[in-house]
């Protein structure tokens, strides 16, 4: 065989084998970001330009997740703020409005003590994003009622919504804040 005939089939091959991989590895940085963000990952590209623009958003998210000073609670933070989550909802009972508000606060009193930025909500939302995906509507729905609370327009039904909403980031928000980082993947 000459050498041309050799390397008109061996350069096809190397060029195929390098998309192979080129694409395996855009694969397997596409379901890392999809199994890490969850849910999140999907309300990402539906917004996006692109699935391109929708993914480079994520890695940017991690990349400032990364530089937050995101610590854990000591044990002593962690009653406390389970204490006052009982308080809050305790309190649900006769003032459901205020007991809203007040999650809301003890939720963003957390985030702020473990080190999230917390003074744009769609920042927090963005930040949460990388370790919390999975509870991020929960915020979502609870801030949206809120917000219609704080107008005296929220139904009891959907003040009890809200609590249980802001109860499953809450409870995410503390189980972590007992771990070194490194110790979680």
């Amino acid at each position: 065989m000459s050498t041309g005939t050799l390397l008109a089939i061996i350069i096809p091959i190397v060029v195929v084998i390098a998309l192979a991989a080129v694409a395996a590895s855009l694969l397997m940085r596409r379901r890392k970001l999809r199994e890490r963000f969850g849910p999140e990952y999907e309300r990402t590209m539906e917004d996006a330009d692109s699935r391109m623009a929708g993914e480079r958003e994520l890695r940017a998210r991690e990349k400032r997740h990364d530089a937050l000073d995101i610590k854990p609670l000591d044990s002593s933070a962690r009653d406390r703020y389970t204490r006052d989550w009982t308080s809050t909802q305790d309190e649900f009972v006769d003032r459901p409005e205020d007991a809203v508000h007040h999650a809301d606060h003890l939720v963003t009193s957390l985030m702020h003590e473990r080190g999230y930025p917390t003074q744009d909500f769609d920042q927090q939302l963005k930040d949460l994003s990388v370790e919390h995906g999975r509870t991020l509507e929960h915020y979502r729905a609870a801030h949206d009622v809120e917000a219609l609370s704080t107008r005296h327009q929220a139904t009891t039904e959907q003040l009890r919504g809200a609590m249980v909403h802001y109860r499953a980031l809450f409870d995410e928000l503390l189980s972590d804040g007992g771990e070194p980082r490194h110790a979680r993947a």
